[in-house]
């Protein structure tokens, strides 16, 4: 059979439908021009100017942005490379046009590949895997709406089963007359002319004289199908006119004339000419298929010197490619070693500028904070003793006794900040501390609780809960253990106006606690980690700089133990707690 014939149509049937493309090519010159030169060169079987043709159009196709006309174009790629018997090249071709689709994820062209795979199969004679891809073809075309152009597949399949299963291949071809009707009309005469054939071959002679004067018809209205031609070397041989219809088919059909006059010749009962006649197409077959496996060994003899020189490549690029992976890894390592040495460094510098900026705003919190706090108590104490001084004063017992303890106070208030700025001022440029033995502690805390009687608010009850042994003693600093109950207590006296103000002690799983109650306002949530802080101060109109909780834990810290804010305390109020251990190693 001349595949030549037979693929030229294929490659008709491969053209851009109207549905299909994004261009009005009816219109596009330019497209008509590079595809009647393709057309042209692929008719005359010119293969360097065949590559040329399509090449440009495949190029003019992607400038349209037109995928499905580019790869229809590599599918005529494929029928020429199978119209000048390198059937092995179409295979690769079809295989890699499957993978190129899959990776570019063009679901809706994929059926493209697989009728390209279907019509190698059936060049090559494995007419069920023939079947079986155009099968999935038209599931794919179906699925993507490509339903127009699905006739020509039940076409192909058609062809492979017309020989084996006639009435299998009427079936379909009703399929397909159904499917042009309502998509593609201009393909319905193509349909039934081949409909006729296949009526001959099964010598239902009514149905085929029905089918040839339709065909007579329609050809007089200027229809025209591709199985026109056996279709009047079959008439002739119905009449009875066997010499003539034998002499049109060798003229109309050329080398594919050989299995039409060999069954031309069998109707008519002439069986000696009908051998000679399948003997021909025999030694055409065995000429052809001798080319093609000739063609296909030259290609597997050139693919397998690809292969080893692509080996020896692969080889030297691997060793070059370890070498370069080598230096470039000592060169990002150093890179890298770099890289971080200077975000270290980087780092480093942020925090310096951080602490740097934080130094300078601390510093002008704390002397605002400073001018304030200092001010307002020597204000007092100015005024209160210009008011002693006043030669004419004639206040009372009761009263001098009340400026004096306002006095008191406001010294006392000065004092606790230079205290406070001395402290921390020790505790930051000082590493340990000197612990005195045997330190009395319910007797220290029974002295503070009495100096400080008459410092909080009026109406607030001053509490002591001593829960420690009798005569306890422990290791410590008096003065530092002193100074943290101090801050502890003035900083409930400023937040409690009602209620009391208790100072507990005891022991617990060998740590001191004594822990600080007040009724007052509280402390938020989301501030119980700020208060220790320096310079945080929750209520600005409050006196103090804000360095009382700070320095009360960095001086517990560094008498071992530590100070806590009671975020579980039931309140009312706030719940401060000074853990010390009652055995330290100073080791």
């Amino acid at each position: 059979m001349n595949m030549r014939y037979t693929l030229f149509v294929v490659l008709l049937l491969l053209g851009i439908g109207s549905g299909q493309a994004k261009v009005d090519y009816d219109h596009d010159s330019i497209y008509q021009v590079l595809r009647d030169s393709m057309s042209e060169s692929f008719n005359n079987a010119d293969e360097v100017r065949f590559n040329r043709d399509i090449k440009k159009l495949e190029d003019y196709l992607l400038q349209k942005d037109d995928m499905h006309g580019y790869y229809t174009q590599r599918c005529n790629e494929i029928v020429f490379m199978m119209n000048t018997q390198k059937i092995f090249e179409a295979y690769k071709a079809a295989r890699k046009l499957s993978e190129e689709l899959r990776e570019k994820k063009l679901d809706k062209e994929m059926y493209m590949a697989h009728n390209m795979l279907g019509h190698i199969y059936r060049y090559c004679g494995n007419e069920e895997e023939a079947k079986k891809s155009f099968r999935q073809v038209i599931e794919m075309m179906e699925k993507a709406g490509y339903r127009e152009s699905m006739p020509p597949i039940y076409m192909n399949i058609v062809g492979v089963l017309e020989d084996d299963d006639p009435q299998e291949a009427l079936k379909l071809l009703d399929e397909a007359r159904e499917i042009a009707l309502e998509s593609s009309p201009e393909r319905v005469f193509d349909i039934d002319t081949r409909r006729t054939l296949i009526y001959y071959r099964l010598k239902d002679y009514d149905k085929f004289e029905e089918g040839y004067k339709a065909y007579k018809e329609g050809a007089a209205k200027g229809l025209s199908s591709v199985h026109g031609r056996s279709l009047e070397v079959y008439h002739e041989a119905f009449l009875g006119h066997t010499d003539e219809a034998v002499k049109k088919a060798r003229e109309s059909l050329g080398e594919d004339s050989y299995a039409t006059v060999a069954a031309i010749y069998k109707d008519a009962g002439r069986w000696h000419e009908a051998y000679d006649e399948l003997v021909k197409e025999s030694k055409l077959n065995d000429s052809i298929n001798s080319l093609i496996l000739t063609n296909s060994m030259t290609d597997f003899r050139n693919e397998l010197s690809v292969y080893d020189l692509e080996r020896q490549t692969a080889k030297t690029r691997t060793i070059t490619l370890t070498i370069i992976i080598a230096l470039l890894g000592l060169l990002v390592a150093a890179l890298t070693y770099i890289a971080r040495s200077r975000r270290r460094h980087m780092k480093q510098l942020q925090n310096a500028y951080s602490h740097a900026l934080e130094s300078d705003k601390m510093k002008t919190v704390f002397i605002k904070n400073m001018s304030h706090e200092i001010r307002t108590p020597l204000n007092i104490i100015s005024g209160f003793a210009q008011v002693m001084a006043n030669p004419e004063l004639t206040t009372g017992a009761e009263e001098r006794s009340h400026i004096a303890t306002m006095m008191l106070g406001s010294t006392r208030t000065i004092t606790n900040l230079i205290d406070e700025m001395l402290e921390l001022s020790l505790n930051e440029s000082t590493g340990g501390v000197m612990l005195e033995n045997d330190v009395h502690i319910s007797d220290l805390l029974s002295d503070l609780m009495q100096e400080n009687e008459g410092f909080q608010k009026s109406g607030v009850k001053l509490v002591f809960d001593n829960q420690l042994p009798p005569n306890f003693m422990m290791t410590t600093n008096k003065e530092m253990l002193k100074r943290i109950v101090n801050a502890l207590l003035d900083n409930a006296f400023k937040f409690t106006v009602e209620g009391s103000v208790t100072l507990k002690a005891r022991t617990h799983t060998e740590m001191l606690e004594i822990a600080i109650e007040d009724t007052g306002c509280g402390i938020p949530a989301g501030d119980t980690n700020r208060i220790f802080e320096r310079f945080v101060k929750l209520d600005e109109f409050k006196e103090g700089l804000g360095l009382g909780l700070p320095l009360s834990r960095m001086i517990a810290k560094r008498l071992h133990g530590y100070l806590i804010y009671d975020q579980h305390y039931a309140g009312p109020g706030s719940r401060f707690v000074l853990s010390l251990p009652l055995y330290v190693n100073e080791e």
